[in-house]
Formats: C-alpha cells, structure tokens, sequence
C-alpha cells in the first residue's frame, strides 16, 4: 500500500521534513471560472519560452483558465516542494521535478494517483525508466517530462592514429581506451567519485544498487554482479583515467577539447549528456541567430571528434544513468481536473514534438524522431532506450543527500577493497531506503 510519512529525510546538508499529504483533491470550479486558474512548477530553465507560452495559451483554450508558469532554481527545489506541497493553500498544482526525487515524494503521499489516465497520457509508449521512479505499488504517481541521456564523445584523429575503431562490447572498450592512456592524457577521463556514471559499468553486467525484498528495500552493492561490474570500474579508472579518484560530477567535455597552453587534449575519451556536444569542438565566436549576440565557443569539427553509445557487455547500448524530469500533480490541490486538462496538453503529439524540436528528450518515445535524425539526436535516442535511473526506493534522496554514493565509488576508485567496501555501505545505504 501507499505509505503516508509524517515525516521525511530529504536532500541537503539537513532534513528536511514533509508532512503527509491529502489525497483529496477537493472540486475544482467550473471551466472560465478563477477557479480554473492553476499554477506549474518547471525547474530551472531547460522549458523554453515558446513551449511556456503554448501551454499557457492551449490551457486557457482548452479549459477556459490561466496557467502561470513559476521557475523555481535546481538548488532549492527539494526544500521548496518539501514545504509548498502538503500546504493546500500554497501547493502548486502540477510540478516538474528530477527524476530520482520522484520516488521519495510519490511515497510519501505527494502527488495523485495518475492511473486512471496513464494510458491516455502515453501508457507504455512513456520512457518507461522514469516511469518505474514513479511508481508505487503498480499505481503511477510521477510521469516523465523530458529526458536526456549520456554516450561517449572521442578523439577521432587520436584514435585513428592509434589504429582504434569504434567498440562494439564494453570489454573491447575498456581495453582500447586503456591503451591510449599516456602520462598528460586520459584514454577515457571519468572521475572516481562520479557515481553517476560510474553506475553504467554496474548496470551493464546485471548488477543494482539496491532492491526491494517484500517490503523492504536494501542495498545490494555486495551482489556477486554488481561486485563484477565494480570491480570493472575499478580496473577502467586505474588503467585509462587520471582524474582525481575524489572528483565527483565535473565537465570532462574540457578535457577532451585542445588545452589553451599545451594545443594538447587531456582526453581521448569521455562520457557526457548529449548537450555537452555544443562545448565541444574547436575554438569559435558563436553567433546567436535570433538577438545576434557574438560569445566564444566551441564549433564541433567532424574530422576531429566523434561519438559513440558505451556498448554493452555483449553488445548494443549498455544501461547508462538517464537525466531529466518527471511530472506531477500535487495531492493537496484543490484543482485535480483543472490539472489533468494541463497534463493532457502535455503529452498530446503537439507539444511532445515540440519538446523534441527543442532539444528535450520527449516523454513519449513515439515522437523521438522530433529530436531530428543528426547523429547527436540518434545517439541521445539509442542511449536513452536503454537506460535506467536510481532504485524506486523512498529514502534514495537521503542517500544522495549523505554522499554515499560519492564517497563509496570514489574509494572504490582509489583501489579500495571492494567486498570490504561493498558491506560497509551496504549497512549505511540500506538504514536510509526506506
């Protein structure tokens, strides 16, 4: 059953605490009334204008109110949700929230119960991932917004001189871009605390970070498949990387480019969201078309860089750590069918092409050719198919607000016992999960 928290961990330096939420959501007015008025809740700026301004004008068709779209900041956005939602008078009514929040808000009591109109919404069409984190109990709480995903950008003209083709299985890969490390370059740059992407080399050999067994979940670092593909890890980062094994999420997309005082890259390899591809390239003055404003960048180079999907462990795309939103609506709105209109606009074909046309990786996988056809969209869409988030678990937010998965990839990184490490926090992580 749904479980309903008085109170609970949440990311920060502290705890933060949210109260259980109502499931009740009240009757909303009727269509033209400011009763219909409702507010969203994006995150940071990754929602263009355009795409704000068509949501406010086809709700206010559709259902005859006002949207108001409030931008809230990434850094403060779990305390924001943790105090806004179970206040009825103050919650927003739907909110777009990161994807491995989903699961400690949706146990909580959060959000409504989508169910009945999940298969209207997309139903098995939707990244199906970001619809795992939201879900308890089989019942859906948080649906994916958008997605993006992370593959390997290289070195082609060092590679090439190397004699090195594209891998086509993750052994193969860690073999070559081991070859290519020398003493100022990495063969593949990757920091050891960066869990995040560390985690591909886990799921790709079969391994989780936890699971739950009946009620409970726990941590399952010491699983023999998931101590296979640490150890993989291990092997990798002491064979082809320099970077500090302390270094958590960092930009390696610097790495890979020419360093302004050596003309040498630092990085023959590297793995990052696909975004990171418009700070890739050689030194360029950026135009933007619309306001005409010149800043300095970088101008991908075709004869110079290349990108790739992490192969799997016989073949295909390895499961690689997808990012992106989910969406919901909060339970403490008094305004539950004014807020399914919204969501229904959401994820009509309209506005899950314009997301694609717009570089976000649309909820529904139908519409992913909007992204385009270049090899950027293509890799984005293969890597992203495949790709899984963090366990459904309802404390994961307060182990990621402890740094536990920082502190323990990053040992394992520095030649850590990994059996020995793999117990010690699996007792640390799994007093956090539920």
């Amino acid at each position: 059953m749904k479980k309903k928290l008085g109170a609970l961990a949440m990311v920060a330096a502290s705890a933060l605490v949210l109260a259980g939420c109502s499931t009740d959501g009240g009757n909303d007015g009727a269509a033209g009334s400011a009763s219909n008025d409702i507010t969203l809740w994006v995150m940071g700026g990754d929602t263009p204008d355009e795409l704000r301004d068509y949501l406010k004008t086809e709700y206010n068709r559709v259902n005859g109110g006002t949207l108001t779209i409030e931008e809230q900041d990434w850094t403060d956005a779990v305390a924001k949700l943790t105090t806004a939602l179970p206040d009825r008078a103050n919650t927003p009514d739907v909110v777009e929230l990161g994807n491995t929040w989903s699961p400690t808000f949706s146990s909580a009591g959060a959000f409504s119960d989508l169910s009945d109109i999940y298969e209207e919404l997309g139903g098995d069409s939707l990244l199906q991932s970001f619809v795992e984190v939201g879900e308890v109990d089989g019942k859906q709480y948080a649906l994916p917004y958008y997605f993006g995903s992370r593959y390997n950008f290289y070195r082609k003209d060092i590679w090439e001189a190397a004699g090195k083709t594209v891998p086509t299985t993750l052994a193969e890969f860690n073999e070559t871009v081991a070859s290519l490390r020398t003493d100022s370059m990495s063969g593949f740059y990757i920091g050891g605390s960066d869990w995040r992407n560390a985690i591909s080399w886990v799921f790709a050999n079969g391994g989780e970070l936890a699971k739950k067994e009946g009620d409970t979940w726990v941590s399952t670092l010491s699983d023999p498949k998931t101590i296979e593909g640490l150890t993989q890890f291990q092997t990798l980062f002491t064979d082809a990387s320099n970077a500090p094994a302390t270094e958590d999420d960092s930009t390696p997309w610097i790495n890979i480019n020419d360093n302004a005082a050596t003309g040498q890259p630092e990085a023959a390899t590297i793995i990052a969201p696909g975004w990171a591809s418009n700070s890739i390239g050689n030194p360029a003055t950026i135009t933007d078309p619309e306001t005409g404003v010149e800043t300095e960048g970088y101008e991908w180079d075709d004869e110079t860089f290349g990108i790739f999907v992490l192969p799997g462990v016989d073949g295909g795309a390895a499961p690689v750590f997808a990012g992106g939103s989910n969406i919901a609506i909060s339970a403490a709105s008094g305004k539950q069918e004014a807020s399914r209109a919204l969501l229904k606009i959401i994820f009509s074909p309209e506005y899950q092409r314009m997301l694609g046309e717009n570089g976000l990786g649309p909820a529904n996988l139908d519409y992913s050719d909007s992204l385009g056809d270049d090899q950027f969209s293509l890799a984005l869409i293969k890597s992203a198919e495949n790709s899984k988030l963090t366990p459904a678990a309802p404390g994961w937010a307060a182990v990621e607000g402890a740094q536990l998965p920082v502190e323990f990839f990053g040992k394992v990184a520095a030649g850590g016992d990994i059996p020995a490490l793999a117990k010690e926090y699996d007792e640390k992580i799994s007093a956090l999960l539920n």
